[in-house]
């Protein structure tokens, strides 16, 4: 037992005990979260008491998994694959998290790559959760802890976890990792959003050692690698559960109950984030992923006089962003006319924000003059009046919530996401990934008068996501048609008068 450590100095043994603690439960991850993290201590966890019964189930059919292959560290086994369809807020984050500190502290040379359906989601969510359940655990010291991955402090190339974004082109990113000696593993969160190339490549990291997968998610389509190995034609090759949100002790009960209300239980809002249920659409987003990276890869060149457009998201501070974006004729990214993004919490007194936009309308060369200005009338109406009072007659209050020019639309918003969707068909965006995830956000549906109502920006922060700015921004170069500039108009720009004289 102890006799073997008798001649060593305190910390090594103390560091040994630690090591060899960890060791024992290779075997059985729901024995190391509840052993690794400081439940129910002064601190983050001093009101929780572990794991909920979902996670635990989770956590539980994983060891069985683990010691059905009794990995011997040199003959390779089976790959664990665990996949789960859930609704909203059932603790996916924080699971990914805890098994990812489970196999670093483990497995020796175990090497990961995180990944999750948009770059916001593994910026923001996935792997600020693994670093921040990685300041709770017991044997966070044995790693650097850095943006860009966990590396063991001794072997940092070979014992390792790092997070990969999930484009498809960069497929060739998730190629040639493995550890025949120990575990190579991926965690795919928001699965339903990860590009179908990714899937293909992260399967040759699964050939050697004791191979693990794990893909989670709200399963937003019908369609893709998600959904075959949830529902489809792969599924007997995956230990699969599905979780209704309402069994879930992190979840929001009470918003729950008002989503039932108002979508009813059946409608596919509700199947996806309350049941973890495919859509009977398609899509349950109202712009395809598929329709957007499509449009992100193609590059198109104005025609000529084509008006510049520009959009105006104001922010009614927080943490919200206030956005300017340009589109002229199919052009999602005029050359020049770089995005302009504000913190919510800047410029409470609207005077940088006043004065950027006279700067832009000011501009008459021909590749910057700017037609039509569109700015959100919620927050914006003040900027709106005073670029107006500056002389300034292109500016134009976009009231979201007004009447759509088109009946089929509930409201301005729904017409102008319409627009867009339309556009993305031909049109090329940005190649942005805070644009392009935004315009996937919003779900859809269609109201009892048969009109067509986007997901409120409030819903959707509701259910954890950020505020749509970008694209809303983007969105409001449709709220008009606009013609091409007259001569005349391009003529003397109105006067700088007092502050920005």
């Amino acid at each position: 037992m102890l006799a073997d450590l008798q001649s060593l100095p305190r910390e090594t043994i103390e560091q040994e005990l630690l090591w060899r603690k960890a060791r024992s439960f290779k075997n059985d991850p729901l024995g190391f979260v509840r052993w690794a993290f400081p439940w129910g201590e002064p601190g983050p966890l001093a009101l929780e008491t572990g794991p909920d019964e979902v996670q635990e189930e989770f956590l539980i059919s994983l060891g069985n998994e683990v010691r059905a292959r009794a990995f011997d560290g040199q003959t390779p086994v089976l790959p664990i694959r665990m996949c789960e369809s859930s609704g909203h807020g059932t603790g996916k984050s924080a699971m990914g998290a805890w098994l990812a500190w489970w196999i670093l502290s483990t497995r020796p040379y175990s090497i990961g790559t995180i990944s999750a359906g948009t770059y916001s989601q593994l910026e923001e969510k996935t792997w600020a959760a693994v670093r921040s359940w990685g300041r709770l655990c017991r044997t966070t010291h044995w790693f650097d802890v850095q943006a860009g991955g966990i590396f063991h402090k001794q072997y940092p190339e070979n014992w390792k976890v790092t997070p990969q974004t999930c484009k498809a082109e960069n497929a060739q990113a998730f190629a040639g990792q493995h550890a025949r000696n120990s575990t190579s593993w991926y965690l795919l969160d928001e699965a339903a959003e990860v590009p179908d190339p990714i899937w293909s490549v992260a399967e040759g990291g699964l050939t050697d050692g004791e191979p693990i997968i794990f893909a989670w998610g709200q399963p937003v389509r019908n369609t893709g690698e998600f959904y075959r190995i949830c529902f489809g034609e792969k599924q007997q090759r995956w230990n699969h559960r599905n979780v209704d949100s309402r069994k879930s002790r992190f979840t929001n009960k009470p918003l729950i109950e008002q989503w039932i209300a108002d979508y009813g239980i059946d409608s596919d809002f509700c199947r996806v984030r309350v049941l973890g249920l495919p859509p009977s659409a398609s899509e349950l987003q109202y712009i395809d992923k598929a329709r957007i990276d499509e449009a992100r890869e193609r590059k198109q060149a104005a025609l000529a006089n084509e008006p510049l457009i520009a959009g105006f998201d104001v922010s009614g501070g927080g943490k919200a962003w206030n956005v300017i974006r340009f589109r002229r004729g199919l052009d999602g990214d005029p050359e020049g006319m770089l995005p302009i993004r504000i913190p919510g919490e800047k410029d409470p007194d609207r005077s940088q924000r006043l004065g950027i936009c006279a700067e832009l309308l000011r501009d008459r060369r021909p590749e910057r003059h700017i037609a039509a200005l569109f700015i959100d009338s919620a927050f914006g109406a003040a900027i709106a009046v005073g670029l107006k009072n500056l002389g300034f007659t292109n500016v134009f209050e976009i009231n979201n919530g007004s009447p759509s020019p088109d009946p089929h639309f509930a409201n301005m918003r729904a017409y102008q996401w319409a627009k867009g969707k339309e556009w993305l068909l031909l049109g090329g965006l940005r190649d942005d990934d805070e644009l392009c995830s935004q315009l996937a956000l919003p779900g859809y549906h269609i109201n009892s008068s048969g009109k067509l109502v986007i997901e409120s920006k409030k819903s959707l922060q509701d259910r954890g996501e950020k505020s749509p700015d970008d694209a809303d921004a983007f969105l409001l170069t449709f709220a008009r048609r606009v013609g091409t500039p007259s001569r005349e108009s391009r003529q003397e720009p109105p006067p700088r008068v007092g502050i920005w004289g």
